[in-house]
């Protein structure tokens, strides 16, 4: 695991920080939020770049890992996740919307890292991004229209806006370059690659030192984000390891299967967010928050998986169910 991988969190943590700092500072305050699509953009753009679309085909060679793979995050997690938010955000509408995108969207980036920590099946879980990010573009506003636009809360032209804006233009940006630069013998991916995480961290950074007033004076009810969250790690934990027992998956299955579910990609989520509800800041800090606390729990997801391994646990639960 590359260094800069294990310093995610604290660089996503310290962003916020330092943001929050500068919110006090009304020159900074008022233009960082200008720039958060800009560093956003580029993020994805490297994230586009990395993920190998021409291996989608790939997704479908294990059947029965890719299938249940698609049924937990994209069938099961929306609707448990609009049950949690109905019951812990009651009147709070723009927490529920944040949580509900960060809830929606499965990882196409660290997720490979906790997988690798769980000594899952590494081939197996990258051979899953591109299905992943593919489902989750096209689905998350889909289903942010079935289950919000009762509540005047969606706006269409927003959100085609932002797909456009966000998701379109660095997906085509990022075929391009890859055409271009085929026959190279350096791989331009792998600079942005290192690059990702800190025009992650910078967005994160101008998200926090614009709307760290309006943080504060919510803070109350956005800690309450983790309560679900927490539910919702300790609920898909159960689950994947029951169903990894009763489809008789190996152990390296069962882990990759474990990350899959879990981890969630905040970064897609959020620049979607930022240009499909403009005016709903909390829904964009709901949605920086989420990894604050999902980054520590997938770590000792990953060491329960290895607990699960080393103790033969794995193989006698499955004899039992």
């Amino acid at each position: 695991m590359e260094l800069i991988e294990k310093l995610e969190p604290i660089i996503i943590f310290s962003a916020v920080i330092i943001g929050l700092l500068f919110s006090n500072i009304n020159l900074i305050a008022q233009n960082t939020s200008y720039l958060i699509n800009i560093f956003l953009c580029l993020m994805l753009y490297g994230l586009f770049l990395e993920v190998p679309l021409n291996e989608l085909k790939n997704s479908f060679k294990n059947v029965k890992f890719s299938l249940t793979s698609i049924l937990i995050n994209f069938l099961w997690t929306p609707l448990f996740g609009y049950f949690l938010g109905s019951i812990f955000f009651k009147g709070q509408i723009d927490l529920f919307i944040g949580f509900f995108m960060l809830i929606l969207t499965p990882c196409t980036d660290w997720y490979l890292v906790f997988t690798k920590l769980a000594k899952g099946d590494l081939n197996l879980s990258l051979s899953i991004l591109p299905m992943n990010l593919v489902l989750q573009i096209v689905l998350l506003p889909i289903y942010l229209i079935i289950f919000f636009s009762s509540g005047h809360m969606m706006d269409y032209t927003q959100l085609a806006y932002s797909l456009l804006i966000v998701i379109i233009i660095p997906f085509i940006a990022s075929l391009i370059t890859k055409m271009i630069f085929k026959n190279m013998k350096w791989k331009i991916e792998s600079i942005f690659s290192s690059l990702e995480i800190w025009f992650l961290a910078l967005a994160v950074f101008c998200i926090f030192a614009s709307q760290g007033k309006l943080l504060f004076e919510n803070l109350s009810s956005t800690v309450t984000i983790f309560i679900p969250l927490i539910i919702f790690f300790g609920v898909n934990t159960i689950i994947d390891l029951l169903l990894s027992e009763k489809i008789n998956f190996t152990y390296h299955e069962y882990a990759s299967l474990t990350m899959t579910t879990l981890a969630r990609n905040s970064p897609l989520a959020l620049a979607i967010a930022i240009n499909s509800f403009p005016g709903h800041e909390l829904i964009s800090i709901a949605l920086v928050i989420g990894p604050l606390i999902e980054l520590p729990v997938l770590y000792l997801v990953s060491k329960f998986c290895l607990w699960i391994q080393n103790s033969g646990l794995f193989f006698v639960c499955r004899n039992i169910f």
